[in-house]
């Protein structure tokens, strides 16, 4: 998922165009609750694309323990109480199992087909037999009815400006603004939306299945080994 960003605010800016200033600042929004009413206190977790801890925190403050991935050295060194790996999703291989394998903020949809491919071995090689899977997926609508708001806790206001048709194979060029009381950023990034029968067609390609959705739009999903 390609992006880019503009904006008032200071900091580094990640290989895929994400300022981490900005990422620093927002809020988790219930993220651990979604893991932990769907795996065993305590379990192995493997956090695929950890940005700078967001929600890594919250899980390691319930107990579980992380092993938390990303390509930016710069959000990296934001993650605490965590095992830290530096790297991308696709090309990782860490010789081991996790109870848990997580991959959130609908990195699933990335626009380039070899890449979400490589993730899903990535998952699929990383996961025990007995272990599952936690992605969350964009839910369905979410390129209609635009522009449109969505404030976090803290008062910051996330809007979704627009999302146009970006090339080929149905990829969408989508542009956000993220406006908080002192900076404003606003980031543009390509995105391939998938229904729910084409992300499954999708899951069985690596050997995935989902087992079952744990969020009523249908954008949090636990899927085990096929």
């Amino acid at each position: 998922m390609r992006t880019g960003h503009e904006g008032t605010g200071p900091g580094a800016i990640t290989p895929d165009g994400c300022a981490v200033e900005l990422y620093s600042r927002l809020p988790a929004e219930g993220e651990a609750d979604v893991v932990a009413g769907a795996v065993p206190a305590g379990a192995t977790v493997l956090e695929l694309g950890c940005g700078v801890g967001r929600v890594t925190h919250q899980l390691t403050e319930r107990g579980f323990t992380v092993a938390a991935v990303d390509e930016s050295p710069e959000m990296l060194e934001r993650v605490q109480g965590a095992r830290t790996v530096l790297g991308t999703i696709e090309g990782l291989d860490l010789g081991e199992k996790f109870d848990v394998v997580m991959l959130a903020s609908i990195l699933v949809n990335t626009a380039d087909p070899a890449v979400r491919r490589g993730m899903l071995d990535t998952i699929r090689r990383h996961v025990a037999d007995d272990g599952c899977v936690l992605i969350q997926r964009e839910r369905d609508g979410v390129h209609e009815n635009l522009p449109r708001e969505h404030v976090l806790s803290g008062g910051a206001v996330i809007t979704k400006l627009s999302s146009v048709p970006f090339g080929d194979d149905g990829v969408r060029s989508v542009k956000v603004e993220y406006a908080f009381p002192d900076a404003v950023w606003t980031q543009t990034y390509t995105i391939r939306p998938m229904v729910v029968e084409e992300f499954e067609r999708t899951l069985a390609e690596a050997d995935l299945k989902v087992d079952r959705y744990l969020s009523p739009d249908e954008s949090w999903v636990r899927v085990v080994p096929a």
